[in-house]
């Protein structure tokens, strides 16, 4: 039986992780943890996941480094900051990490390739497996009609979310501007306003729209002269992400130190 810890288990990923995981099969809780002075310290984790108590009571505490001794894999969707002090903290112990977590800069990829020499990671901007099988989709459509189609992304989520464009767009946009030989830095283009010109060719457009209790939603659109191509993926619930990352977790336990995606958790690479 694999033992998972998760991170940010009272938050609205974690708590859902911590209910996932409760009626998974070869994979259990064995920790719950979240920040220092948190009002949900000491409290059973079954209640912010919305899950009947087992009897068998996971207290949420802030001791990562004790919790990850008794534990397997770490389960993390907290934010940039947070999730490289829980990669550290896993390469400290050599143990197995997934990391939901958007938003990272340049600078904190070179931190996560330094850790990940030490422990397994599976890091995705999305654990959907739908939007997995999207960028796969997208690779492909891009390198038959991309040169010849404008392309441009939308992507919507809740009013709470914190990093623009959403990381799943940014990646999205990568696939499809590398299926076209494109520097993304040179052709992304993030806003539009006033006279701005006719649209030129090699642009990607990567549009963000937060609103109200949107979960997630992604459109990347292929325009060319009398049709276009709209490839959608919508969740529903959030539980398609918690899913995702119990499926990582399971899979990446006993994977040799690197850095891995979902990509490679579903086999479509």
């Amino acid at each position: 039986m694999i033992k998972a810890i998760v991170t940010g288990a009272a938050g609205r990923m974690g708590s859902r992780i911590v209910n996932v995981l409760s009626t998974s099969e070869g994979i259990r809780l064995s920790a719950a943890v979240e920040r220092k002075g948190h009002p949900q310290l000491n409290q059973d984790a079954c209640g912010p996941a919305g899950i009947a108590s087992s009897g068998v009571l996971t207290l949420i505490t802030d001791d990562l480094a004790g919790s990850l001794k008794a534990g397997d894999v770490l389960i993390d969707f907290t934010f940039p900051e947070a999730s490289l002090e829980h990669l550290k903290a896993c390469a400290d112990q050599g143990k197995a990490i997934v990391i939901g977590s958007t938003g990272f800069t340049k600078e904190q990829m070179a931190e996560v390739n330094k850790y990940v020499q030490k422990a397994p990671c599976v890091l995705s901007p999305n654990m959907s497996i739908g939007v997995n099988l999207c960028f796969k989709i997208l690779a492909e459509i891009a390198k038959t009609i991309g040169e010849d189609y404008d392309m441009e992304i939308v992507e919507a989520h809740h009013r709470m979310k914190k990093d623009a464009p959403s990381g799943t767009a940014v990646k999205m946009a990568q696939i499809i501007a590398q299926a076209v030989n494109r520097n993304l830095d040179e052709v992304g283009v993030y806003a539009r306003k006033g006279m701005i010109g006719e649209r030129t060719k090699k642009e990607i457009g990567i549009q963000t729209i937060r609103a109200g209790d949107i979960v997630g939603e992604h459109t990347v659109l292929f325009a060319g002269k009398g049709e276009r191509i709209e490839i959608t993926h919508r969740a529903h619930s959030r539980d398609t992400f918690a899913a995702g990352a119990v499926r990582a977790a399971k899979w990446v336990v006993g994977k040799i130190p690197g850095l891995y995606d979902m990509q490679d958790v579903l086999g479509l690479k």
